[in-house]
């Protein structure tokens, strides 16, 4: 069985940081795109990070600078450092990969930026 659970979210005020943990079982993040998305109460859901297939990572042009991914294949984890937080970084958060032609979500995991 495929699961993914994502870690690390929580309340955090602006200019802080957080980092997200994303636990794979059941599936390795090696050789395959990766990738953190964020959804925020009333839009639709947007890719912050990813990496490709090629081992490259490339952001959304609202987190660059800001965020990092990266992900420990011998942990088999998928990551999101987070910097510099701003209230419009307020969402879910989910991390997500592809195999065999299907799509893989994590619970994902409440990230609030707030004073």
């Amino acid at each position: 069985q495929v699961q993914l659970v994502e870690s690390g979210g929580g309340l955090v005020q602006p200019g802080g940081s957080l980092r997200l943990s994303c636990a794979a079982s059941g599936i390795s993040f090696s050789y395959k795109f990766v990738a953190w998305y964020r959804q925020a109460p009333g839009k639709q859901r947007e890719l912050v990070a990813a990496i490709s297939i090629s081992g490259s990572p490339n952001y959304a042009d609202s987190v660059k600078g800001r965020f990092t991914i990266s992900r420990d294949t011998t942990k088999n984890t998928l990551n999101l450092q987070m910097n510099s937080l701003k209230p419009e970084d307020t969402a879910v958060y989910f991390c997500s990969t592809r195999w065999r032609g299907v799509d893989y979500w994590g619970q994902g995991t409440q990230v609030t930026v707030s004073a």
